[in-house]
């Protein structure tokens, strides 16, 4: 606080007189404030400086506000209200200098509305594009073609949109409504295309799955009725599968549950004649041991060369199988698999005695064999009188290619 003169009552910004009355030097003069009668000198200066003080305090949190950039849009308000007070404030203190500092504060306020002005446009232009983005994506999603919609999907991104819009209403910053129907117009414009549609095109879907339904319901009793029958039925089912197959499809649930019940008849059918298999494999056991004891009997026909006699012997083993009858099927590769051995082996043996005997190769062979023994003998005699050491070489070695050929020919 400032000192105050005990002898005139008087401070540097201030005075009090006898009467109590309370003065503010202002200049070159002073101007009465207000009076103070039932307190000390001391106390009146005190009460008006308290009052400079708060004026202070207020000019002082607007510069810190400001300089922070956390002053409010009335910031200008809050300026005009100052220089208002202080045009002749009831206070004691340095009037001109907090003045001068309010009008500082002036150009500053003015300053710093102009930048929330543009940050406020800068937002509300953030805000008007991301609305934008939004609906702009709401329109490609409505716009898809609808044989390639993906419905589910699409509905869930239409709500995540949606959930969008109301974030950036919320959280965003205002903008004119004008310009905010508009874009929610066409957002909605688009969500409403969208469920339209979805609408259509599960009504089509359920009728085509009602109509898909009766016709697989209709072949499911046909199938049913074909239990009967037995074994004898199965054609008939394999034919209805044909139909089931070209009936198209319902939804999954609905046509796994049909399938499950048209599969139970043919089950039916095909358990007969698993039992049938398994009643005649038992039957055919005996012939599998018959079969594999003849195959132990003849398998050293694998090493027989005289094909008469190995023919002899394979027509007989094959006379046998077939009288023997049927192996269980289960065991039908195996065994056969071991008779078509020996049978190849014998046609080996047959296929080579006719090469041998035939007589269009033989003829061939014949003359090629003419040919090649005359070459070989002009060759020996060529070598015989043969001069020059390389053209003999070569001769040489025409000779050793063509009696390796001729021995190939065998005799």
């Amino acid at each position: 606080m400032i000192t105050v003169n005990e002898a005139t009552n008087e401070q540097p910004w201030g005075r009090v007189d006898e009467d109590r009355t309370v003065y503010v030097r202002e200049g070159d003069g002073e101007r009465e404030v207000g009076q103070f009668p039932d307190g000390t000198p001391e106390e009146a200066l005190a009460y008006y400086e308290r009052k400079f003080a708060d004026l202070a305090g207020q000019v002082t949190l607007l510069e810190a506000r400001i300089a922070r950039h956390t002053a409010g849009a009335e910031v200008a308000e809050t300026v005009e209200k100052l220089r208002q007070q202080l045009v002749a404030p009831a206070a004691v203190g340095d009037l001109a200098s907090l003045r001068a500092r309010v009008e500082k504060l002036g150009g500053k306020a003015e300053e710093f509305t102009k930048e929330q002005q543009a940050e406020r446009e800068a937002a509300k232009a953030a805000a008007l594009a991301e609305r934008e983005q939004i609906v702009a994506e709401a329109e490609r999603l409505a716009a898809q073609p609808h044989a390639q919609m993906r419905w589910k999907d699409t509905g869930q991104a239409f709500e995540h949109l949606f959930t969008e819009w109301q974030r950036v209403q919320r959280e965003g910053a205002h903008v004119p409504k004008s310009q905010a129907d508009a874009l929610w117009k066409r957002f909605r414009s688009a969500r409403q295309s969208f469920d339209t549609a979805r609408r259509a095109h599960f009504a089509e879907l359920d009728a085509a799955n009602k109509d898909v339904k009766q016709r697989k319901e209709r072949l499911i009793a046909q199938a049913e009725a074909l239990a009967p029958r037995g074994i004898d039925g199965i054609s008939a089912y394999r034919a209805l599968l044909d139909e089931w197959k070209a009936s198209g499809r319902a939804s999954r649930k609905i046509d796994d549950q049909l399938w499950a019940r048209f599969k139970a008849a043919g089950d039916v059918l095909y358990q007969a004649k698993a039992a049938e298999v398994a009643q005649q494999d038992e039957e055919y056991a005996g012939n599998l041991s018959a079969k594999e004891a003849l195959l132990a009997e003849n398998e050293g026909l694998l090493s027989v060369t005289d094909r008469v006699a190995a023919r002899k012997r394979l027509t007989a083993l094959q006379l046998k199988w077939d009288e023997i009858g049927r192996v269980p099927r289960d065991s039908v590769r195996e065994i056969e698999g071991r008779l078509r051995k020996i049978e190849d082996h014998v046609k080996s043996l047959e296929d080579e005695h006719w090469r041998a005997t035939n007589p269009e190769t033989k003829a061939r062979s014949e003359g090629l064999r003419g040919q090649l023994e005359a070459s070989i003998a002009e060759l020996t005699a060529e070598i015989a009188a043969a001069g020059d050491p390389q053209a003999k070489a070569e001769a040489e070695q025409k000779l050793a290619t063509q009696q390796s050929w001729l021995a190939a020919l065998g005799d």
